[in-house]
């Protein structure tokens, strides 16, 4: 399974909206305080519609308190970002794997991602372009490492 880590989530829709996309993907959502807002907001739960109660993130009252259970596993930690030109679609991906995206307006620390910086990734833009939305930077990369992982995913039959 995929780990998704969002690290100070700053808005509750984009939370709750990449709530629904990890249930429908079979992914693990973290979550790493502080948030700017409620966990049990109405915001995130409407976004996530009812997927939410089923998706059991797991929450981190900081991101110490993550690293020091995960820190042995920093190799697979891979970091979304806008200051690299490591395209995403080069990584490679594996079962087990934390991909971490930052608040909406902070990005992540600097120093999670100095722990590897060789897995700095980013999505390509356009010039005129700063960022893109959180949920839908969550929905590009995680969709690529399902992509080169899908053997080890179970997903419905497509039609």
């Amino acid at each position: 399974m995929l780990n998704i880590v969002l690290v100070h989530p700053q808005i509750p829709q984009n939370t709750g909206a990449i709530g629904r996309m990890c249930v429908n993907a079979n992914l693990s959502l973290h979550i790493i305080k502080p948030t700017m807002f409620d966990l049990s907001e109405k915001a995130v739960r409407r976004a996530g519609l009812d997927y939410w109660k089923i998706l059991n993130p797991v929450i981190w009252d900081s991101l110490d308190e993550f690293l020091k259970q995960n820190l042995d596993k920093k190799e697979r930690f891979f970091y979304a970002t806008t200051k690299t030109n490591n395209l995403y679609f080069n990584a490679k991906f594996q079962s087990g794997d934390f991909i971490f995206f930052g608040g909406e307006s902070t990005g992540l620390p600097s120093s999670l991602m100095s722990l590897t910086p060789q897995n700095m990734i980013t999505i390509p833009m356009g010039k005129n372009g700063r960022s893109l939305n959180l949920a839908m930077s969550v929905g590009i990369v995680a969709y690529e490492a399902i992509r080169q992982n899908i053997n080890e995913f179970d997903f419905r039959e497509c039609v």
